[in-house]
């Protein structure tokens, strides 16, 4: 190792100079200032895999956006009290740095929806990580450890991301991305490649939170996004009114799970949902929204 100027780095599989540093400098727009091992500036945005890179400082905890955002919501400690017993790769640092990559998550809307998103996005992602009434427990779906699930969630179809060999695209993450087509898009929209690399959603704290805020941001039609159904962004069309679908936390089930948990009798996957979500809606002071189960909504 021979950085004298900082920190050493070891460039991993998948990496880019946005994400080291937004892991690193709690800032993605700070790449220019990680210098190669010989305390030179990078002559370009081309790294490898085992090169070594300088960080020129110690990171610092990342610093909420400039008009609020989930790190004045929730803080460090408040964190640590909703998940207790969370996997040390769901540190809160890693999440705020990952928030700072979708700026309007937890800053649109009044007091209370932004409140309200904060405690419906724990929610969610405690629900798919949890163990009995502790959430963020799971990096990786259970059965599917050591060896992978095959090619289970492979859709061959899909072209436009196809398996590649030797690749399980099992869930992952504390939103428990899955599939062939998820683990492409989310890296495409986050400029990895994590078809090739997926473990990366299990071993890397920040790109872990990413792929669970791209689902949460990004409306996959004809679904709208979870950020637009609870922040107050969303009209629901006339089919929408038709299939009983409103705003609120129960739509976020209906787009994370709802053909599996919505549009039925309510069951004990949707109970842990809510009882996570109310718990956090108090933790944050906040009241829970009125609409906050599925079954009288048609999943899509």
């Amino acid at each position: 190792m021979t950085c004298q100027c900082g920190k050493t780095y070891i460039v991993k599989q998948g990496d880019i100079l946005f994400n080291i540093a937004q892991r690193e400098l709690g800032n993605g727009n700070r790449w220019p200032e990680i210098m190669n091992s010989d305390c030179s500036k990078p002559v370009d945005e081309t790294i490898f895999p085992g090169q070594e890179l300088c960080i020129p400082k110690e990171s610092e905890p990342p610093k909420p956006p400039r008009n609020g955002g989930f790190a004045k919501i929730v803080s460090s400690q408040t964190y640590q009290s909703m998940f207790p017993s969370r996997d040390s790769l769901y540190s809160y640092n890693s999440l705020v740095t990952a928030t700072q990559r979708y700026p309007s998550f937890c800053n649109e809307g009044s007091d209370t929806e932004r409140k309200r998103e904060a405690a419906a996005f724990l929610a969610n992602i405690a629900h798919e990580t949890a163990e009995g009434n502790s959430g963020l427990v799971y990096i990786e779906e259970l059965r599917c450890i050591p060896n992978g699930c095959g090619d289970e969630y492979c859709d061959s179809s899909n072209t436009q991301y196809p398996c590649q060999a030797g690749r399980s695209y099992h869930g992952r993450g504390p939103m428990q991305l899955s599939w062939n087509y998820n683990y492409g898009s989310a890296g495409q929209a986050l400029s990895l490649d994590l078809l090739n690399n997926p473990d990366l959603v299990k071993t890397d704290g920040a790109i872990a939170f990413l792929t669970a805020l791209w689902f949460w941001m990004t409306p996959q039609p004809p679904k709208p996004s979870c950020h637009e159904v609870i922040s107050g962004l969303w009209n629901p069309s006339p089919d929408d009114v038709n299939a009983g679908r409103r705003p609120g936390f129960g739509m976020t089930i209906n787009i994370i799970n709802g053909g599996l948990e919505c549009g039925r009798p309510t069951d004990d996957r949707v109970e842990r949902r809510v009882n996570f979500y109310r718990q956090f809606c108090q933790m944050l002071g906040v009241s829970a929204d009125d609409n906050i189960y599925c079954d009288t909504m048609q999943p899509y």
